[in-house]
């Protein structure tokens, strides 16, 4: 049951980083140049604590494996980890939410899946029915809200798919999670100065709100959340991880409807129930996937 426990905690933590980057921006509170080096800052703080605390906690036990010590993450995992914090925030600036949900988790599938497929994970008859009625639902649930993106904010969601792809794949080979996730926050803040000096303009308009909603966005959506997100890695195959991020979306919409006031439709009820229902049709399927336990 680790899997399961552990994805869904990971989706939970996702569904609320995009309601926090969506409070953030979409009402001005803060520019996405500096809602991204609060949420790069205060993740990497956060882990570090932890990190530090569990390594201590470990040695006292004598618990400790000296393999963990050498788990510090990458600056591959590091950079992609930047590039999609990055151009989320900023493709956020140009679409609404639902085009640019749409462009980023197909960019992920395309990425995940297609992986998958080439390290030869192959889908059975019933997974390939279960994906295209999973992604038919997750289109037409966000297709009515989606406006005709700028070709800018269009490009800049579609690399931050194409870099979570990348990030959550190489997930698969840490041996430590927390430590691995710690450890690339750490290392992205190399980009932090850049940032400032772009976003510097913008310091004057940063609201406590802003401030708040980008430090949960970092130290528990972020950090907690991905480090979770690692866990689940090695138990999954990259095609079942794929698919089971398409219940964000619908996460991330049933929290606008409980935080933000937000319609709900007999048409969201309709598509979240086809696309969970897919979903759990995939991952039950067990011809090509490893068990949820």
């Amino acid at each position: 049951m680790k899997a399961t426990l552990y994805t869904i905690i990971a989706l939970i933590a996702f569904a609320a980083n995009s309601l926090f980057c969506r409070m953030a921006l979409a009402e001005g509170y803060i520019d996405p140049w500096n809602f991204t080096v609060i949420r790069l800052l205060s993740g990497a703080v956060c882990l570090g604590i932890i990190i530090a605390v569990y390594t201590y906690t470990l040695k006292r036990k004598g618990t400790f494996d000296s393999a963990i010590l050498k788990d510090k993450g990458s600056w591959r995992s590091s950079i992609t980890l930047l590039i999609y914090a990055l151009c989320f925030s900023i493709a956020y600036m140009e679409l609404d939410t639902g085009t640019g949900a749409l462009i980023l988790f197909s960019a992920v599938q395309l990425t995940m899946i297609g992986w998958g497929v080439y390290k030869k994970e192959p889908l059975s008859a019933l997974q390939w029915s279960a994906l295209i009625v999973a992604v038919a639902g997750f289109i037409y649930l966000m297709l009515p809200s989606a406006a005709v993106p700028s070709l800018f904010g269009a490009a800049l969601m579609a690399i931050s798919g194409v870099a979570w792809g990348i990030y959550s794949i190489r997930g698969k080979s840490c041996i430590s999670p927390l430590r691995a996730t710690g450890f690339n926050f750490i290392r992205s803040l190399v980009a932090i100065p850049i940032l400032l000096l772009v976003g510097m303009s913008d310091l004057k308009n940063i609201s406590i709100e802003g401030i708040l909603l980008a430090c949960a966005s970092g130290a528990i959506a972020s950090g907690l959340g991905y480090s979770i997100w690692y866990m689940a890695m090695p138990l999954l195959k990259s095609t079942q991880a794929a698919v089971v991020q398409l219940c964000v979306p619908v996460l991330a919409a049933i929290a606008g409807v409980l935080f933000l006031s937000e319609q709900l439709t007999i048409q969201f009820i309709v598509a979240s129930a086809v696309i969970l229902g897919a979903v759990l049709v995939f991952i039950l399927n067990k011809k090509g996937l490893k068990k949820l336990s």
